[in-house]
């Protein structure tokens, strides 16, 4: 059975930093690899993804302030996020692998396995 772990969420001020990690369980990542995040009433967006080449691609209010990264050795893979702003706060998901079976779905919500999910909390 396939289980992706997230964790690492928090609250912070506004300008700290957080890092999320995934761990991997009964699933060894190869294929493309991503992180969402939602708020209450909103669709789930895609902040950053990263392929089985290691191209990376991200939301372009994230550019520059996060960075998707991931350690195959641990199977776990991570979001370093950098001058967080309050916009950031959300419910941060980790997603593996194209439930189509064909090309990375980078930012799209288009993944077969799903992490839990991890608040990451951004005061002003």
């Amino acid at each position: 059975q396939v289980q992706l772990v997230g964790s690492g969420g928090g609250s912070v001020q506004a300008g700290g930093s957080l890092r999320l990690s995934c761990a991997a369980y009964g699933y060894t990542y190869s294929d493309c690899m991503g992180w969402f995040r939602q708020t209450p009433g909103k669709e789930r967006e895609g902040v950053a993804s990263i392929d089985s080449d290691g191209r990376t691609a991200y939301a372009t209010s994230v550019e520059g302030r996060f960075t998707i990264s991931k350690d195959n050795a641990k199977n776990t893979l991570y979001l370093q996020m950098n001058s967080l702003k309050p916009e950031d706060t959300a419910m941060y998901y980790c997603a593996a692998e194209s439930a189509s079976g064909t090309a990375c779905p980078y930012l799209l919500n288009m993944y077969k396995y799903w992490g839990q999910g991890t608040q990451v909390t951004v005061a002003s």
